[in-house]
C-alpha cells in the first residue's frame, strides 16, 4: 500500500513515528548487532552485580582439590646430639701434668697411654714405705729369736721345778717373758701388715700419674694443658673426655601438652640445621619421668639413639625432632578445614556464621568455611580436629561440576594439623570446600562509605 503524506504539515517538521524510527537501523544485520549489543550489556551487567553483592554459590568459599599423597601425624621438638657413650678422664693424684699424649680430635684405643703426671714424689713415698717394711721385717725375725729363746729357758724352769732345783719365781719370770715375747710377735705382723697397707696405696698413686683411657673413642675436649699444675685434695681435675662417637644419643625437650602422646619404642626421626633434606632415623629408647622447667614451661626430656658410622653428626649440634604417632602412605588428603562435624544442625550453622562475621570486622583471616551443614574444623569449642576426626567419620562439602555444592560423608584415616587422610567417600582429583573466601578490601572500603555517608533530616 501507498504511503500518503500530508501535504498540510510544514516542511522539516515530522510525526512522532518518524522520530523513533530514526534510531532503528534500517537493514537487518544493523539490528542484529545491536541486539548482541545489548544482550551483552545486559550479561555484564548481570555478573556484575552479583559480584558486587556475593551471589554466586561458590564466591564466597575457598577450595582446595583432593590429592594423593604420604602424611604424618607427628610431635615436633628440638634436641641437642650427645654421644651416647663417653667418660671423662681425670687424675686421682695432684701434680704437675708433665706429659699430655692425646689431643683433641685423635682416636684412641682402650689401654693407651693418654697423659702422664710428675711422679716425683710418688715414687719416694713407696721408696720410703718400702724401706720401712723391710725394717719391720727385720724386727720381726728378732722378735722371733727372742720367742724362741724365751720357749727355752721356760722349758727348762718347768724342768727344774719337777725335779725341785728351782724356785717359783724363776717358773714364773720364765713364763712372763714368753708370752711377752709372743705380744712383741703380735705387734710386729701388725705394723707389717699397715705398712703393706700403705704400700698398696703408695703404688696406687705412683700408678695413678700415668692416665690410660678407659675406653676406645675419640678425644672431644681438652680440659689441662701440658705443664699445668692439677689439685686433686677437693675434685678430680678433668684432663680430657673421650668418647665413642658411632652411636649418638639425641636429647629433646618435649611439652607437657605432647608428652602423653609418646611411647617408647615408637620410631622418630630428625634432621639438622646444616642438612635439613637428610633424615636419620631411631626408636625412642627413654622418656625422663622428672620434668625441666623454663621460663614456667614444663618439658620432658625424650631419649633416642642413632648409628652414626660415617661420623657426620657431632656433638653439640642442634636437631629437628619428629616422633611419629601415626602415618599413611599414597593416601588421598584434603586440608583439615574441609572436615565438618557429623549430624551438625542448624544451631551450628548460625554460630558459625556469627563467628565468621566477628572474625571480618575484626579483620581477621579466618580459614573456616561455613556450609550447609556444619560449622568450624576445629569446632566451636577449640578441639584438637585431630582429636575430633581422627579415625572417625566426618562430612565434607563438595564442589560439583556445575558449581553447587554438595555435602557427603566421609570416613577419617590419619590426621596431622594441616592434613587429613580420607579412607572412603572421596576420590583424589575432587574439589572440596576448605574456607570461608575473605571480603575484597574495595567491597569492605564502599560498605563503610556507604556507612558513613547518610543523608541527614
Amino acid at each position: 500500500m501507498d504511503r500518503i503524506e500530508d501535504s498540510n504539515l510544514a516542511p522539516g517538521r515530522k510525526t512522532r513515528s518518524s522520530k523513533g524510527l530514526r534510531f532503528v537501523p534500517r537493514s537487518r544485520a544493523g539490528r542484529a548487532a545491536a541486539a548482541f549489543a545489548a544482550l551483552l550489556a545486559l550479561g555484564g551487567g548481570y555478573f556484575g552485580w552479583n559480584a558486587w553483592n556475593g551471589t554466586d554459590p561458590t564466591a564466597a568459599y575457598t577450595t582446595s582439590v583432593a590429592r594423593r599423597g604420604d602424611l604424618e601425624d607427628t610431635v615436633t621438638a628440638t634436641g641437642i646430639l650427645q654421644p651416647r657413650d663417653y667418660v671423662d678422664v681425670g687424675t686421682q693424684v695432684s701434680g704437675q701434668l708433665k706429659k699430655l699424649h692425646a689431643h683433641i680430635g685423635e682416636t684412641v684405643k682402650a689401654g693407651q697411654l693418654l697423659a702422664e703426671i710428675d711422679a716425683s714424689v710418688y715414687v719416694s713415698r713407696v721408696d720410703a714405705t718400702r724401706a720401712q717394711l723391710r725394717t719391720q721385717q727385720a724386727q720381726l725375725m728378732d722378735r722371733e729369736a727372742q720367742l724362741a729363746l724365751a720357749q727355752q729357758q721356760f722349758q727348762r724352769q718347768e724342768n727344774l721345778m719337777r725335779e725341785n732345783a728351782t724356785t717359783a719365781d724363776a717358773l714364773q719370770n720364765a713364763e712372763q717373758a714368753l708370752k711377752s715375747a709372743k705380744a712383741q710377735i703380735g705387734v710386729i705382723n701388725a705394723q707389717i701388715e699397715q705398712t703393706r697397707s700403705t704400700l698398696r696405696g703408695d703404688e696406687a698413686n705412683l700408678s695413678y700419674t700415668r692416665i690410660y683411657a678407659p675406653l676406645s673413642g675419640t678425644v672431644v675436649s681438652e680440659n689441662a694443658r701440658q705443664g699445668q699444675t692439677l689439685n686433686a685434695n677437693q675434685s678430680a681435675p678433668i684432663v680430657v673426655r673421650i668418647a665413642d662417637l658411632s652411636t649418638m644419643t639425641v636429647q629433646s625437650q618435649v611439652s607437657e601438652a605432647d608428652v602423653s602422646t609418646l611411647r617408647v619404642g615408637q620410631e622418630v626421626y630428625f634432621t639438622t640445621m646444616g642438612n635439613q633434606t637428610k633424615r636419620w632415623y631411631g626408636k625412642l629408647r627413654q622418656i625422663n619421668p622428672t620434668p625441666e622447667v623454663v621460663n614456667n614451661v614444663v618439658l620432658y626430656n625424650a631419649l633416642f639413639d642413632v648409628g652414626n658410622p660415617d661420623r657426620a653428626l657431632m656433638t653439640q649440634m642442634t636437631a629437628q625432632v619428629f616422633f611419629v604417632n601415626a602415618q599413611a602412605k599414597d593416601a588421598v588428603l584434603v586440608p583439615v578445614s574441609a572436615l565438618r562435624p557429623v549430624g551438625a544442625g542448624s544451631g551450628e550453622r548460625r554460630r558459625a556464621a556469627a563467628a565468621d562475621k566477628a572474625a571480618d570486622a575484626k579483620g581477621a583471616d579466618t580459614k573456616a568455611a561455613p556450609s550447609k551443614g556444619g560449622g568450624r574444623a576445629r569446632g566451636d569449642s577449640g578441639v584438637d580436629p585431630r582429636t575430633r576426626y581422627a579415625g572417625s567419620r566426618a562430612m565434607i562439602d563438595l564442589v560439583k561440576a556445575d558449581g553447587t555444592v554438595e555435602r557427603r560423608a566421609v570416613s577419617v584415616g590419619v590426621m596431622s594439623r594441616v592434613s587429613a587422610q580420607i579412607l572412603s567417600g572421596l576420590e583424589a582429583g575432587e574439589v572440596v570446600v576448605s574456607g570461608r573466601a575473605q571480603a575484597a578490601p574495595v567491597a569492605r572500603a564502599k560498605g563503610n562509605d556507604a556507612r558513613r555517608i547518610q543523608p541527614r533530616i
